[in-house]
């Protein structure tokens, strides 16, 4: 891609910055790791420094930045490991709990490293050990220099499940210029609907690479045999006692989902809260805090799972919420009462699970106001009324059987991302050397 003299000098401005944060970017790297000792580890490779990927050239190269994005590419790369057997994997993530997912799922069977910070020369130190054939890229992780490093060498770019809410795209502020330049150097936007491919282009992504390809999270590919052990964990714990899951939780909802299990406690005393907080840091917290307010609590990796007497059980692993999902009769999904975006609804729709979102959901926007529209899901305005509707929809058996329904249909008629993701990718293999 040829750069203006004007664009050159931004990009080396915007460098530049990025090189005197180093500092600043190893401080807040080692802050993390006081709570999550894995942040201490392999930082080499967020500068690029490796043992270089074994093999030949020509690897598929999949970023993903963390736990949901790894889900959300795993039926992509199940699909493309079948068409492209013979080439390598190289799956590159920006957390430890996405590593740790990547090789939970993947094991030898890809090359894991951490993806380097946006300096020009750890990209190129990445590449050189890589050596990628293509580069298929995530939602929104829009970096100047690794697009701009892919693009000079010859590296095609694919933007997979695209999207790009109304907030982000306004956030780009100051850097909109680079976030083109960067945006403008894919081959391919696949993205999740209509919407995100105008907000895309209006940030600068060509039109003619431009594709509605579909939410790719639909696509969720349900594990064998979950009907059979969900229903199995439930009767250990009680089959007929309300069970209700908060997932994905962030410290300022923390407060509202404790009050809200007293609330249906107040009224069903066998009622049983599933609790899987969005960060691992705030395992121990999330349970120290529903110890101090009187429930009876048991862990996931110390007990194992509920028994007949707990009252709140923390999930303070990862990887296993959709199976936890699967055992409850409504489920709260976090990060929506607090304007942080909400998370992933899908999961929980894909199973059947009645959905409480709050009111900040923009990171899901479409997906969830389809889901609420088609009477799958319910908002709830604030924190303070949370227990009131978790103890509505426990009542009322028929509403959750109905809006249970409403999720299934729902989900089975937006199927078929990967695929259509898949032959966008083709095509550009089919035009890429290596």
């Amino acid at each position: 891609m040829s750069l203006t003299y004007w664009q050159r000098l931004e990009r080396r401005i915007y460098s530049l910055v990025m090189y005197l944060l180093v500092p600043v970017i190893l401080w807040r790297l080692a802050w993390r790791g006081v709570s999550q000792r894995d942040y201490f580890r392999r930082w080499n490779e967020r500068f690029g420094f490796f043992a270089a990927r074994s093999g030949a050239d020509g690897a598929i190269w999949v970023h993903a930045v963390s736990v949901g994005e790894v889900a959300a590419a795993t039926p992509l790369i199940v699909r493309l490991r079948e068409r492209y057997p013979e080439r390598p994997l190289v799956i590159t993530t920006i957390t430890p709990t996405g590593s740790a997912r990547v090789s939970k799922v993947w094991g030898e069977q890809a090359f894991h490293v951490y993806l380097p910070y946006d300096l020009p020369a750890a990209i190129q130190r990445f590449l050189h050990r890589a050596r990628p054939a293509i580069a298929i890229v995530m939602e929104t992780e829009i970096w100047p220099n690794l697009f701009l490093e892919c693009a000079s060498a010859g590296i095609p770019i694919v933007i997979a499940n695209a999207r790009l809410s109304e907030r982000s795209l306004g956030g780009y502020g100051p850097v909109r210029g680079l976030a083109r330049m960067a945006v403008r150097c894919a081959h391919t936007v696949a993205a999740q609907s209509q919407a995100d491919a105008n907000r895309l282009l209006a940030l600068g992504a060509r039109p003619e690479r431009v594709v509605v390809a579909g939410n790719m999270k639909y696509d969720l590919a349900l594990p064998q045999g979950l009907a059979f052990k969900s229903a199995s964990w439930r009767a250990g714990w009680g089959a007929e006692r309300p069970v209700w899951i908060a997932a994905s939780t962030h410290e300022m909802e923390e407060e509202a989902v404790l009050r809200a299990q007293l609330q249906v406690l107040a009224h069903y005393p066998d009622a049983l809260l599933l609790w899987a907080p969005r960060h691992p840091e705030r395992f121990r917290a999330v349970e120290k805090h529903a110890r101090d307010a009187g429930l009876i609590v048991t862990t996931r990796r110390v007990h194992g799972l509920p028994g007949l007497g707990s009252q709140c059980f923390v999930i303070n692993t990862l990887g296993e919420l959709l199976m936890f999902y699967a055992t409850v009769d409504l489920a709260f999904v976090g990060g929506s009462l607090q304007p942080i975006g909400g998370h992933n609804v899908l999961e929980p729709a894909a199973l059947g699970v009645p959905c409480l979102v709050g009111p900040h959901t923009f990171n899901f926007a479409e997906v969830t106001e389809h889901l609420i529209a088609d009477g799958a899901a319910l908002r709830v305005a604030s924190g303070d009324r949370l227990g009131e509707v978790v103890m509505d929809l426990m009542r009322d058996a028929d509403q959750r059987n109905r809006m249970a329904e409403a999720a299934r249909e729902m989900v089975a008629s937006e199927r078929g991302a990967v695929e259509r993701t898949v032959t966008l990718i083709e095509q550009v293999m089919a035009g890429s050397p290596g």
